[in-house]
C-alpha cells in the first residue's frame, strides 16, 4: 500500500463513521480538547460562577465578555495582507485519549497493515506501560491540528502529525502556528465583534444641495473592545484591544465636498464628530459631508468606515501591535434642491 498522506489520515475517522452509521449502530467519534474531532472546530461554552461566558473553538478558550455586541457588530477587515492563522496546532489527547482514538482505526484494517505497522512502531504502542507516552501522563499533551471554521485560504496547511510537548516547553519552533502567545493574539483578533457605523446626520431626514450636513458616531458605543484567547491547559494566554481612532466618509458621489477636506474624522475625547446643536447652522462642522447636486429620485450611498487600532498583551507579559482593522456600513441619504420662495 502506498504511503498515506496527513491529509489521507485525516479522512480516517470520517471514514469509519460511515461505515458503522452504514452498518445501523451509532456513529461516535473521540473528541479532542477543543471538543472537535480531528482537524475540527467544533464549539462548546461554558459560564462561570461570575456570569461570565467562554467558549471553547478548536482547543482554544475565548472570553467574550468585553467584546462587542449588538444587531449590528461585524468582524474586523485587516488594513493590510496580515490575517489570522487559518489553522493552528494547540493541546489535543492525553496518552490515553490518543491510544483509544488510533487504536480502533488501527483495528478496522481499512488503512493496510504496513502503514498501521509503522503506527504502531511511531507510538510504542505495543509497549502496555510507555506506549503513547502513557509514562508521561500529567506531565504533557499531544498536539494535534485545528481548522478555522470558514476555512480560509490556508485552512489545511497544518500538516503536521501528533507531536508531544511536555508541560512548561515550550511547542517546536519549527512548526508554524503552534499556539503561542502571539499565535493566541492572531486568534483573538478573528473573533473581536464592533458596533455598526451608521453615523447620525442633521439634518436627519434629508439635507440639502450646498448644506453642510453634520456627521457623528455614538460616544457611547465607541469605546476599546478585546477578546482573550487562552489554553488553559498550558497555562498560556492573550489578549487581543482594539480602539476606534478615526472615521473616514464617503459621499457616494464625487460632487461633494467633506469635513475634512481629507474626509477623515479623528477620535476626539471618546468621540467621533460631533452633535450638531441649535445655533451652528452656519459653522463648519467637524465631521461631515455637504452635496453640490441633489440626489434626484434616488440616494447618494454614503459609506462610514471607522479604524480600529490593535494591540495585544499575553499572560507572559509579552505584546505588540497587529494591522489596524476597519469595519463600515452604507446608508441611503437623500439630497433635496433648496426650494425658493416666489411671492
Amino acid at each position: 500500500m502506498p504511503a498515506m498522506s496527513r491529509g489521507d489520515y485525516l479522512l480516517v475517522p470520517a471514514v469509519l463513521a460511515a461505515l458503522i452509521l452504514g452498518a445501523g449502530g451509532p456513529a461516535h467519534a473521540e473528541k479532542g480538547f477543543g471538543g472537535g474531532t480531528d482537524g475540527q472546530t467544533e464549539q462548546r461554552a461554558d459560564t462561570s460562577d461570575d456570569g461570565t461566558v467562554s467558549v471553547t473553538v478548536g482547543g482554544v478558550v475565548f472570553d467574550r465578555s468585553k467584546n462587542g455586541g449588538g444587531d449590528s457588530v461585524g468582524a474586523l477587515t485587516s488594513s493590510t495582507s496580515w490575517s489570522p492563522p487559518p489553522c493552528w496546532y494547540a493541546p489535543k489527547y492525553t496518552p490515553e485519549q490518543l491510544q483509544k482514538y488510533l487504536e480502533p482505526i488501527w483495528e478496522a484494517g481499512s488503512t493496510g497493515y504496513e502503514w498501521d505497522a509503522e503506527q504502531r512502531e511511531k507510538y510504542n504502542a505495543d509497549d502496555e506501560k510507555k506506549g503513547f507516552n502513557k509514562d508521561k501522563s500529567g506531565k504533557g499533551y499531544w498536539w494535534g491540528s485545528y481548522v478555522d471554521r470558514s476555512y480560509p485560504p490556508g485552512w489545511d496547511s497544518c500538516d503536521e502529525d501528533y507531536f508531544w510537548v511536555d508541560l512548561g516547553d515550550p511547542p517546536p519552533a519549527d512548526i508554524e502556528n503552534a499556539v503561542t502567545p502571539e499565535v493566541l493574539a492572531g486568534l483573538a483578533y478573528a473573533e473581536i465583534r464592533v458596533p455598526g457605523t451608521e453615523v447620525t446626520l442633521a439634518p436627519a431626514e434629508a439635507t440639502k444641495v450646498n448644506l453642510p450636513t453634520w456627521a457623528w458616531l455614538d460616544g457611547a458605543e465607541f469605546k476599546p473592545v478585546s477578546v482573550t484567547a487562552s489554553v488553559p491547559e498550558i497555562g498560556v494566554e492573550a489578549t487581543a484591544t482594539a480602539e476606534p481612532v478615526s472615521l473616514r466618509i464617503e459621499p457616494g458621489t464625487p460632487d461633494a465636498e467633506v469635513y475634512p477636506a481629507s474626509g477623515v474624522c479623528e477620535i476626539k475625547d471618546g468621540r467621533i464628530g460631533e452633535p450638531y446643536a441649535k445655533g451652528k447652522a452656519n459653522d463648519t462642522p467637524p465631521c461631515g459631508v455637504k452635496y453640490l447636486r441633489s440626489s434626484g429620485d434616488g440616494t447618494f450611498p454614503l459609506r462610514a468606515t471607522v479604524t480600529w487600532e490593535i494591540h495585544w498583551t499575553g499572560g507572559d507579559g509579552a505584546g505588540g501591535d497587529l494591522p489596524d482593522g476597519t469595519f463600515g456600513a452604507t446608508q441611503d441619504v437623500v439630497v433635496q434642491e433648496i426650494q425658493a420662495v416666489n411671492r
